[in-house]
């Protein structure tokens, strides 16, 4: 197979651990911190995890090894989107494996849970898993979106795992599949099967994120595409000086990505989904706000600019909240069926107009009619409104459009307003990772297989002092019951991971705020470039804004 030179290159890169994992298997052992309890509803999730709940946070750290000398068989499972690093999970874990003892043996569960309940499954080798090294894309086993979730299901497991002689399963995935690890962790020591589960955070929306994870991987390497990208847009309209650039990014339930992108790019405009959902504010309001600075923009002869919008902001926007749930409830049981065999759309409409209350039907009428109709096309599994088929970029610029033509009637605006439209999504999930998440991707699965070889279960790989270099790194674990709470699901109380939102008090958002008005009006774009791999360290090895902020660097 050909390869491209900076494919080669970087099969040869090696990943930096954190200190204290570089002294080799046998001079590592545990320091056991506090017990610890989940962030909310701590009754209700220690009486779902009685096994597995309120054990102590550990750390690695140098000494004697005192683990339990033993043949490990582990099953490791990519679940959920695609983030840059996951193949150095999986590597890390395969090298701490096989540096603990050569007969240890890591299967590769295909195609995600799926492959574990199917038992589709390839065994890992040196020559095979050589080939994935430091590149992005789960392409080494593939991904999926199963959920293990049902005792049949955890059962099947089981017997699966039993067959292979599997001793630990490691779960890399975001907050759902690391719920599901905790909930299959629970059940195979309810069950007194043997198997440990070991979870690993990723997700490039960075809302697996807590006191203990200070970033979830493949964020780094995501936002530092996308913020190349805009960067490039940014170039490109203070070069030709006529477009507006409605930018939407990944991030249907936070909006990590897009301040980050913000912090990295200083675009004129970013939205922030906490913060509209904080001030309550209206699709009016964001449209006048938009325009605000296209108008100020154009006093002074720049009818350009760039925007970013999360993909998940009308989600956060009171009014177009309860529509979607209205349009959820319209569409319920058999009148999807007779909505769906209605020949034309002034049919449909008619039929959205009846099914709406007057208040709702008024958000709708006053959508362009491209997002009126993308808010019908196919639902999700449970027969709601899939949101990231929005094209909210579009709907904001078409807000905007409307509002300055009203403010050109009364002469309050005089400037030329043509609006280009992206999405970077897809771009970021299986770029080459980052040397940061190169490196944090192969700690997190070298971490994981000494979290299994001390016999843990239901824990979370964790490594921490991210802004610092990664000698200073510290890797340890923590219970994945720890970062749970109780929350209303499909009509049940179910216990799951905790979203972590962009918090508007928080450093980060802080200093966005603080330099937001002038970056709106000025053309203040910072160019980030292509990810560097090569070169000095402020180059190649610069952590996200976001993490810089928090840590105060």
């Amino acid at each position: 197979m050909k390869i491209s030179p900076l494919q080669a290159a970087r099969l040869k890169y090696e990943p930096k651990l954190p200190g204290m994992l570089r002294n080799g298997i046998a001079a590592i052992c545990v320091k056991e911190g506090e017990a610890t309890q989940s962030v909310a509803d701590q009754e209700k999730i220690a009486a779902l995890f009685p096994n597995t709940y309120g054990k102590k946070e550990i750390t690695f750290e140098k000494g004697e090894n005192t683990s339990e000398a033993k043949k490990q068989v582990v099953g490791v499972i990519l679940s959920g989107g695609q983030a840059p690093g996951g193949h150095n999970v999986v590597c890390g874990l395969y090298d701490a494996l096989k540096a603990t003892n050569p007969e240890n043996v890591l299967y590769g569960f295909k195609g995600g849970p799926s492959g574990l309940l199917e038992d589709d499954y390839l065994i890992f080798d040196d020559e095979y898993i050589n080939q994935f090294r430091n590149t992005g894309g789960f392409d080494i086993i593939g991904s999926g979106r199963t959920k293990l979730e049902t005792e049949e299901q955890f059962a099947v497991a089981a017997e699966v795992c039993k067959k292979h002689g599997v001793t630990a399963i490691v779960i890399i995935g975001g907050d759902d599949s690391n719920t599901n690890a905790a909930v299959l962790a629970e059940y195979f020591a309810a069950h007194e099967t043997g198997v440990q589960v070991i979870g690993c955070p990723k997700t490039i929306d960075g809302d697996l994120k807590n006191e203990d994870i200070e970033c979830s991987f493949g964020f780094d390497t995501a936002t530092k595409t996308y913020s190349e990208l805009i960067g490039n847009i940014e170039r490109d309209a203070n070069s030709a000086k006529k477009y507006w650039h409605f930018v939407k990014v990944m991030g249907r339930s936070a909006s990590h990505v897009a301040l980050e992108c913000a912090l990295e790019t200083q675009a004129n405009i970013c939205l922030v989904s906490e913060e509209v959902a904080e001030k309550k504010m209206s699709l009016a309001q964001i449209a006048d706000y938009i325009a605000d600075a296209v108008a100020k923009r154009a006093e002074k002869g720049m009818n350009f600019g760039v925007a970013i919008i999360p993909e998940g902001v009308v989600e956060f926007v009171p009014e177009f909240s309860v529509l979607i749930k209205e349009i959820n409830e319209l569409l319920a049981g058999a009148k999807a069926e007779e909505f769906n065999a209605l020949a034309s759309w002034k049919e449909k409409y008619d039929f959205i107009e009846k099914g709406l209350t007057a208040e709702s039907f008024a958000v709708f009428a006053n959508l362009p009619e491209t997002v009126q109709q993308q808010l019908f096309l196919d639902r999700d599994p449970h027969g709601n409104v899939q949101v990231s088929l929005i094209e909210s970029e579009k709907l904001f610029s078409a807000l905007v459009k409307a509002n300055l033509e009203e403010r050109k009637k009364n002469g309050t605006y005089k400037g030329k307003f043509s609006a280009l439209h992206h999405f970077f999504g897809y771009e970021g999930r299986c770029a080459f990772p980052s040397n940061f998440d190169a490196d944090y991707c192969y700690s997190l699965g070298y971490n994981a297989f000494m979290l299994i070889q001390y016999g843990y279960n239901g824990y979370l790989s964790k490594i921490s002092n991210l802004s610092k270099p990664a000698e200073e790194w510290v890797a340890g674990g923590m219970p994945i019951t720890k970062m749970m709470n109780m929350e209303r699901r499909h009509g049940e109380d179910k216990p799951v991971i905790r979203k972590a939102l962009v918090e508007l008090d928080g450093k980060p958002f802080k200093y966005f705020e603080a330099n937001r008005d002038t970056w709106a009006v000025e053309t203040c774009y910072t160019y980030p470039g292509a990810i560097q791999y090569y070169g000095p360290d402020e180059v190649c090895n610069l952590t996200t804004r976001t993490l810089a902020l928090e840590k105060g660097e």
